[in-house]
């Protein structure tokens, strides 16, 4: 079983993917997939250099993470060309680790922790995945996270949440919804009952 498990920056993705994990999914992590794509040496970095120009480089010849930041979060289209080097690349890693995983384990639970799942699927097209988790929070109290506990500032922490799809897309493709905005054990207790059903639903 192939589950994808989406939500915005903030959200409490992060701890609901951890807690799949130690309940014994396979978690593929596409942040984790999206930094090694763009490794010394891979093609999608070349490819990164040749459309941006050389100050997107550091003296390390490895991707200045911070100058790629500050142009994609100014210029929509910037993000735009970014994403269209770097997602296919993701996917192409990403499916190789899934399939790995099920070699492994036919009967593994895989779930793909992908933050921009409608952005990298194409407008939310989601049907290699046998089920789409979503995690959801109210904005406010994603703002409210990005600045009282990561140090943004409330126009960069803003920025940051309206460049990512809004609450309304990610749940309008959603089979199951994971309420992140109470407290922590009310998050996982959702998460046990999730796997419960995802494992009663999966072959042995």
């Amino acid at each position: 079983m192939l589950i994808a498990l989406t939500g915005g920056i903030a959200s409490g993705k992060s701890t609901v993917a951890q807690r799949f994990s130690e309940l014994g999914a396979v978690v593929v992590d596409a942040d984790r997939v999206a930094r090694e794509v763009v490794e010394p040496g891979e093609p999608a970095l070349a490819r990164i250099a040749e459309e941006f120009g050389p100050s997107v480089i550091d003296s390390d010849g490895r991707l200045d993470r911070a100058r790629m930041a500050e142009l994609i979060f100014a210029d929509p289209d910037a993000r735009e060309r970014l994403n269209r080097i770097v997602h296919p690349a993701v996917g192409e890693r990403s499916r190789a680790l899934f399939a790995a995983a099920q070699e492994a384990d036919p009967s593994a639970v895989v779930v793909y922790d992908v933050p921009l799942l409608i952005d990298q699927q194409g407008n939310g097209r989601t049907d290699e995945f046998d089920r789409v988790v979503v995690v959801a929070v109210d904005d406010d109290v994603r703002l409210h996270r990005l600045v009282e506990l990561r140090g943004l500032d409330e126009d960069e922490a803003r920025r940051r949440i309206t460049s990512q799809a809004t609450e309304a897309q990610r749940l309008a493709i959603a089979d199951h919804v994971i309420d992140a905005g109470d407290t922590l054990d009310y998050t996982l207790e959702q998460v046990d009952a999730l796997w419960s059903r995802l494992r009663e639903s999966t072959p042995d």
